[in-house]
């Protein structure tokens, strides 16, 4: 302890030392001003939609090998490739609002596509801007409103159509010719090359509608694969055994598909007219130029398939194989796009200072367990893909498996650019497991998920869980009172549901105590738990048999 009597005399000291710190600190101010921003690196935030991790080679999936994706495996191959990424809700809207807040559905308010997400919060550009970004946002918005915190923006009207389609650009709505994903692609170039401020970092963000249904391949791309024959899953014929809500799903390739829309299947050999086909927007909106090629590449693929005359399995078969074919051949053209920027980065040598992240707003189902789309909480919607790749921050050809989700890029993205990370945002940053400050094991024990779409597009039910490291636990809660408990070690496609075994009756103890812990960190209140008239349930299946040109009266009696 400081005496009395020295004390002034080591005050005295202390003010002289606390001025010559001043001064050092006032001579440097300049320097030390600018170092953040030399420092801070830009930010390439590369998004599609619904693209499974099985389409991206890097994760080496056997449909992969036969439709790589090399442009995108570079990220990669120069980074970071994220093995257990996960969404929060497995549907565009709120997985991109998550994206931008850092924070659950609830706690951001947009839970389901239809709703319109608030854009007056707290969000990522926002937060940029602060510290000096300049911010830009170029392809699909899919929020409703408009897009708030960007210094430029020029979105897809709604979901967006993969020929000509329209974007809006502040009050102006503009159709443009072209491919949707090259056009995206070329606004992104454009904003990098012509209008960003070179003396401020940035965030851009290309975010495509590829590969969203109904897969409409680039015109270079419409017989990309029609000479491979695309294993199906195992499970492509599964009957959904102790999974009652995925017996009660619309999203089964073979049964629920729209064979004009989706299938792009000729009502007769020698037409071009499409079968049942509720939307024919994208067809119509096509040039006669654009849809002679269409033609001229489908019409022999759909007189073979009516010469063939299949039944049964074997047409199931072909129209998985029509829709991986569609699908990856639609994927082709993102892969492209993804290297056209890759390679402009690194000529201008943008590459060696920014953050180039690849990912998707969530997983999607290739066949797996019959279905296609995504919504349910099983691994193959639930898993995002994400490469990410920074020079002297992140090691080029690592991976990590740690347990992340969409819930962390807001954060991630605020740690890079030296930015206070909000005390409410619900995600943390992944910077820590790429400077392995944290290990994955340690990073967290279990990711919480909730779906509310329902009744919607492919009734799939309400529902909410948590997957730990091993083990997952799902309740769909809607008008259905169902759980399900898998061990993702001994059955990783999830065909057996393990809720009621005597054998895993301490690990559903356990699962549920950890779900209720979750619950609450998360602020999740009853509210949450809402759900659905019967009346209204039924009337949305009669109404979607309808879509689907089928006899609401000879449906399913689950379905009625």
């Amino acid at each position: 302890m400081i005496s009395k009597k020295i004390f002034p005399l080591v005050f005295s000291f202390f003010l002289v030392g606390i001025s010559l710190i001043s001064c050092k600190n006032n001579t440097s101010e300049k320097e030390e001003d600018k170092d953040p921003e030399t420092k801070r690196p830009n930010i390439v935030f590369i998004m599609t939609d619904d693209h499974a991790a099985q389409a991206i080679s890097a994760y080496g999936h056997p449909v992969s090998k036969l439709a790589p994706t090399p442009n995108i495996d570079r990220i990669a191959q120069n980074g970071v490739k994220f093995n257990n990424n996960f969404c929060t809700n497995s549907i565009c809207g709120p997985s991109r609002a998550v994206i931008l807040t850092g924070k659950h559905s609830h706690e951001n308010g947009f839970r389901m596509n239809g709703e319109v997400f608030d854009g007056s919060q707290p969000t990522l550009p926002k937060f940029l801007k602060e510290v000096g970004y300049q911010t830009a946002l170029v392809g699909k918005w899919h929020l409703h409103g408009l897009p708030e915190g960007f210094d430029h923006w020029n979105i897809l009207v709604d979901q967006g159509n993969y020929y000509n389609p329209d974007f809006i650009k502040g009050k102006d709505t503009t159709r443009i010719e072209g491919y949707a994903t090259d056009i995206i692609t070329e606004m992104g170039l454009d904003w990098l090359k012509n209008n960003r401020d070179e003396d401020k970092p940035f965030m851009l963000m290309v975010q495509h509608k590829a590969p969203h249904r109904n897969w409409m391949p680039a015109l270079r791309h419409l017989n990309k694969y029609d000479s491979i024959e695309f294993p199906l899953p195992d499970s492509y014929f599964s009957d959904h055994e102790g999974q009652v809500a995925a017996q009660q799903q619309l999203q089964t390739i073979y049964e629920d598909m729209y064979e004009g829309h989706d299938l792009k299947m000729s009502v007769e050999k020698g037409s071009d007219s499409l079968r049942h086909n509720p939307w024919k927007t994208d067809f119509e909106r096509m040039t006669k130029e654009q849809r002679d090629t269409w033609n001229a590449a489908y019409r022999p693929k759909n007189d073979a398939f009516h010469e063939a005359n299949l039944t049964g399995k074997e047409l199931a078969k072909w129209k998985g194989q029509r829709y991986l074919r569609d699908y990856l051949a639609t994927v082709a053209s993102v892969d492209e796009g993804v290297g056209e920027i890759l390679d402009y980065l690194e000529e201008s040598g943008l590459d060696e200072n920014t953050l180039i992240v690849y990912t998707t707003d969530q997983g999607f189902y290739l066949g797996e367990k019959g279905f296609f789309d995504k919504r349910f909480m099983y691994e193959e919607s639930l898993a995002m893909p994400m490469l990410m790749q920074l020079p002297g921050e992140i090691e080029a050809g690592s991976e990590i498996s740690a347990l992340t989700q969409n819930l962390d890029f807001a954060p991630t993205f605020l740690d890079f650019a030296n930015a206070e990370i909000p005390q409410d945002m619900q995600g943390k940053s992944l910077r820590t497991l790429m400077n392995n400050s944290v290990s994955d094991e340690d990073f967290r024990n279990a990711i919480y998920y909730h779906y509310y779409d329902f009744p919607a597009f492919h009734m799939v039910k309400r529902h909410y869980g948590i997957r730990t490291n091993r083990f997952k636990l799902m309740h769909f809660y809607d008008n259905i009172d169902e759980w399900e408990l898998y061990d993702l070690k001994e059955d990783p496609k999830e065909m057996t549901n393990i809720y009621n075994h005597p054998d895993y009756a301490e690990v559903r103890e356990e699962m549920h105590q950890s779900l209720d812990s979750l619950q609450e960190e998360y602020n999740i209140t009853d509210a949450e738990f809402k759900t659905t008239p019967e009346e209204k349930v039924e009337r949305a299946y009669r109404n979607f048999a309808k879509l689907a040109g089928e006899d609401p009266e000879n449906y399913p009696d689950f379905k009625n």
